[in-house]
């Protein structure tokens, strides 16, 4: 996942080198998200017939393909490419990593092995945003070393997922796969809607401090230097990693509402720093509003998860995973189009408020229904 958010910091690099426009940095992340969704939706149950391990090893090689498109750029369309193939490689790692870690631990250790996977989604996220925004500021070939030490970190984990077991029983030969749509099994449904919902609204948080964020502390907090722009970015995967360990003290049930809430305040926040142009409200929205995110994530995969039949779990969860891009690449193209009209900061705010909604309705479905429940 590190890879996946190494142009992060470098946007404004390929901006200067190849001449677009904020509109296009925001389609160039979009067509990560798309590439993702994508695999989600044709092949994100592909694992539960043949096996974790292939998929994830194809994942590494398409992620190798990406790095060497980011190498070899002279302009928009292999910036495209590497986008898209990165795109594909997340998708085929999101739902089967997930699952993979959780059937690797033993029964009485799945609740640890959730936040494992989880962690790990988020923290490679953010992790690569510091690392492409250090080695862009202190180390030369800024376009070249972050995807050089890319490519040596799937060297090393495509030797360590060809090491670990199956867990897959009576796995198929991976040519003689049928893809088949991510499907619902009618258990996981009325647990799925919710936890969607609170799925989508923080992923979108995420997608606009990924792909916007760069651009606002440029522009119009004066802030160049790409290792500081890669911190404030790491900062809201890292908070959503700490988001993740209060759930097991909250419970899954309680974590997604409760996540929604401090992600409105985050959202608030958010809205403050754009309205104000001011850094500290934009660094407190990156802790608090990464920190709602990780609780709604975790509360979500742990249900969704729980109530998946075992043969399908590759599937369900590539399924929220969908609902999750959506969210992540949606609004970052709404905030896209608004910014020639409107400017950076008045796109944000209205992000902001269109995501605090849904969060809100979100929070409050969900408390509903533990009401109704309880009663």
């Amino acid at each position: 996942m590190v890879g996946t958010t190494l142009p992060t910091p470098l946007y404004g690099l390929y901006q200067e080198q190849i001449g677009f426009s904020e509109l296009m940095v925001t389609v160039v992340f979009a067509v990560y998200a798309f590439g993702v969704i994508g695999v989600l939706l044709l092949v994100g149950n592909v694992s539960d017939a043949v096996g974790r391990r292939p998929v994830l090893l194809c994942g590494l090689a398409a992620a190798a393909v990406s790095a060497g498109c980011f190498l070899a750029e002279q302009g928009l369309p292999l910036l495209f490419l590497g986008r898209l193939l990165s795109g594909l490689s997340a998708g085929l790692f999101t739902g089967t990593a997930t699952a993979y870690v959780l059937e690797l631990a033993a029964p009485d250790n799945r609740a640890r092995a959730g936040f494992v996977a989880t962690a790990a989604n988020m923290g490679g996220l953010g992790c690569g945003t510091l690392l492409a925004g250090v080695l862009a500021q202190y180390a030369p070939g800024p376009l070249v070393l972050p995807f050089v030490v890319h490519l040596v970190l799937l060297a090393a984990s495509f030797a360590l997922v060809w090491s670990l077991p199956e867990t897959v029983p009576d796995a198929q030969p991976l040519l003689r796969a049928r893809p088949r749509r991510p499907s619902l099994p009618p258990e996981v449904r009325g647990v799925f809607l919710p936890a969607g919902i609170a799925t989508f609204a923080g992923f979108s948080l995420l997608g606009v401090f990924t792909s916007v964020t760069p651009a606002f502390l440029g522009q119009d907090l004066g802030v160049h230097n790409h290792a500081v722009v890669g911190l404030i970015v790491c900062t809201a995967f890292l908070a959503s990693t700490l988001g993740q360990l209060l759930v097991p003290r909250l419970g899954t049930a309680r974590a997604v509402p409760l996540g929604c809430l401090v992600l409105i305040l985050g959202l608030a926040l958010l809205s403050a720093s754009l309205a104000w142009t001011t850094l500290p409200p934009l660094l407190l929205a990156a802790v608090v509003g990464g920190a709602g995110q990780g609780m709604g994530l975790r509360g979500a995969v742990g249900e969704v998860a729980a109530a998946a039949p075992a043969d399908q779990r590759g599937g369900v969860l590539s399924a929220l995973f969908v609902v999750a891009y959506f969210g992540i690449s949606i609004p970052v193209i709404g905030v896209g189009v608004l910014t020639a009209p409107l400017g950076l900061a008045h796109a944000g705010l209205v992000f902001a408020a269109g995501m605090a909604v849904l969060a809100t309705a979100s929070g409050a479905y969900l408390l509903r229904r533990t009401a109704t429940r309880a009663g």
